[in-house]
């Protein structure tokens, strides 16, 4: 058993490699899986917001020091 990348040989690069991609697979897999579904016939709606009245907020209960 090789417990060096640098001295192992081609089969154990070929098993890194093997293990890699399915693992990859694995969580690409995943991510589709868990993708919501049945947003093909919903339109995303804009929500206008309108600026009020300017408001002052005052703190009475600091101390200013100049």
């Amino acid at each position: 058993m090789n417990h060096s990348l640098h001295s192992a040989d081609r089969s154990t690069h070929l098993k890194i490699v093997v293990v890699a991609l399915v693992a990859g697979i694995a969580v690409t897999a995943f991510g589709i899986a868990a993708r919501t579904t049945g947003d093909e016939g919903q339109t995303a709606t804009a929500q206008v917001v309108k600026a009020g009245k300017p408001v002052v907020v005052t703190s009475s209960n600091g101390s200013i020091v100049r």
